[in-house]
């Protein structure tokens, strides 16, 4: 009896395992996607909808990988399954650092060099990048990328150009054109950033002056 009651448990798991990975009842319906803004939402969902009517335990998320590769400004994704019948990708999307010269044009592009959007005009909102011989993504690019991630945003928001032409010399211009710092390298950046917030509170007002901050606990200020 205990062989026969063990065996009918058994067999019942198997039969309840079974339905749900395969039967239809559990069938992919509906695709959501969430956290889109440059991208459009139903264009990734078209791109995936070849998991639909697949029952949600065998959906292939590789495939599901190998789909969104196709869009570059997905930076990263995670799913939800939402029994019975609901995936839900959870899309975070690249932001926009930086824009570069190219051709006629600019591009706008993400902490890593990776291209977000072309345009004839310069894009609003990020500071331009000048690099004299290194390329996007290679160590210069790096440098001067690491210093605009180190800005609080207040600052950041201030920076018009951003030019280095080796990893030593990165220098910021702010809008206006009346003050810019020679930051040097992305060394101990995070203290350079802290060093210029107070220099500039004090020199404050759009001043003509140059903030010299290559050796932060011994910063300099110049005029212009």
């Amino acid at each position: 009896m205990a062989w026969l009651v063990t065996g009918g448990v058994v067999v019942t798991l198997g039969a309840l395992i079974a339905t749900a990975v395969f039967s239809p009842l559990l069938a992919l319906e509906e695709i959501r996607v969430t956290g889109t803004s440059r991208l459009d939402a139903s264009e990734v969902q078209d791109a995936v909808d070849s998991q639909l009517g697949t029952p949600l335990a065998l959906v292939d998320f590789d495939q599901l990988t190998q789909d969104l590769s196709d869009f570059p400004l997905i930076r990263s994704y995670v799913t939800e399954t939402i029994p019975p019948h609901t995936l839900v990708i959870h899309v975070s999307e690249r932001q926009p650092v930086a824009s570069v010269m190219a051709g006629d044009g600019y591009l706008l592009i993400d902490p890593a060099g990776v291209e977000i959007e072309q345009s004839e005009t310069r894009p609003a909102g990020v500071p331009l990048l000048e690099l004299e011989e290194d390329e996007v993504g290679g160590d210069v690019f790096a440098a001067a990328i690491e210093v605009l991630l180190a800005l609080p945003a207040p600052l950041l928001a201030q920076v018009d150009r951003v030019a280095a032409s080796t990893l030593d010399d990165v220098t910021l211009v702010f809008a206006g054109g009346g003050q810019r710092v020679v930051w040097g390298s992305a060394e101990r950046s995070e203290l350079k950033a802290r060093v210029l917030e107070r220099l500039m509170a004090a020199h404050g007002g759009g001043s003509a002056v140059e903030f010299d901050v290559t050796a932060p606990l011994s910063a300099v200020v110049r005029p212009l």
